[in-house]
């Protein structure tokens, strides 16, 4: 019954050996998380001034003044370059490692957050609160687990890429259309899960582009992905913007670090065909890990200390 996971982890193990530069990714991934942990808490900190100091309200989403309010605060600024170095680090490791070891590694910004956050604004973390947050560690750990067992990166065709393409112009479009017909109602999980949807596209085209300019294959098609990843990443950093006004900053750490990984990783299974032919067992662990990371999300949106009134 075990033997085909044994094989499997084996035939990782070899590979690992054969290219051992694989592994240069994952200390830059770390080092990204923890650009990401104090990024978050920084943004975090300036959008909540902002929208103190404006004395208008966000429940509509920011507007254009209060956008441009968050170019004056240091802490916004600092916290955007950190962010910055979060995504140079992860492009780092990207250009080492797959995309399927690289992008789980956020997780770890969640429990450097949730740390953070409670020593910055003195909270004590509620036992649901860490039972939802080690149900998201535990729930993304287990999905790339069971997807580095039975699947292996393969090479994306244009036409793999059009599917891609297509997909993040519908996640756009819906969230955009969502968010506009009901902004007066959204929450902070709308944006966080909005968000990471969008990132996740915006981690694959990034791991896309790459390889092509690895390759010397730099042409329209990559051109298109580098607008595609462009826009991605604006509307995402508009959802998550929001979020920062809406919620504590481990909550939106939460849900990119479990959303974004996964969308991430079921596009290479979806549609890469990166898992192709797994068995039962696998599937199963799919779905289990993927329920109780997701779980844990709702779970701190729900019991967080700081959303409690």
């Amino acid at each position: 019954m075990f033997l085909a996971p044994l094989d499997d982890l084996t035939d990782i193990t070899e590979e690992f050996v054969r290219d051992p530069m694989q592994l240069a990714g994952i200390p830059l991934a770390i080092i990204g998380a923890v650009f990401l942990s104090v990024g978050a808490q920084l943004q975090h900190r300036g959008v909540t001034k902002v929208e103190a100091r404006s004395g208008g309200t966000t429940s509509t989403g920011l507007n254009l003044a209060q956008l441009s309010a968050l170019l004056t605060r240091p802490s916004w600024v600092l916290g955007t370059l950190m962010l910055g170095l979060a995504v140079v680090f992860q492009l780092g490791a990207l250009a080492f490692s797959p995309l399927i070891i690289v992008q789980p590694l956020g997780a770890i910004a969640l429990v450097l957050t949730a740390v953070i956050n409670a020593r910055t604004h003195g909270v004590r973390l509620n036992a649901p609160s860490i039972r939802a947050i080690v149900a998201c560690v535990g729930g993304v750990g287990l999905f790339v687990t069971v997807a580095a067992l039975v699947a292996g990166e393969k090479a994306v065709t244009d036409d793999d890429l059009f599917v891609i393409l297509i997909l993040l112009a519908v996640v756009l479009v819906v969230f955009g259309v969502a968010f506009l017909l009901q902004r007066r109602k959204t929450r902070a999980i709308f944006y966080i899960v909005a968000a990471g949807f969008i990132y996740g596209f915006v981690a694959t085209l990034a791991k896309v582009i790459i390889n092509r300019v690895q390759n010397g294959n730099v042409e329209w098609l990559t051109i298109l992905c580098g607008v595609a990843l462009l826009a991605g990443a604006a509307l995402g950093a508009y959802f998550v913007q929001n979020a920062y006004s809406s919620g504590p900053p481990d909550l939106v750490i939460a849900g990119l670090t479990v959303i974004d990984p996964m969308v991430a990783i079921g596009i290479g299974i979806v549609v890469l065909g990166e898992a192709a032919g797994a068995p039962p067992w696998a599937v199963i662990g799919f779905i289990i890990a993927g329920l109780l990371a997701v779980w844990g999300v709702f779970q701190l949106a729900r019991h967080h200390p700081q959303l409690q009134t």
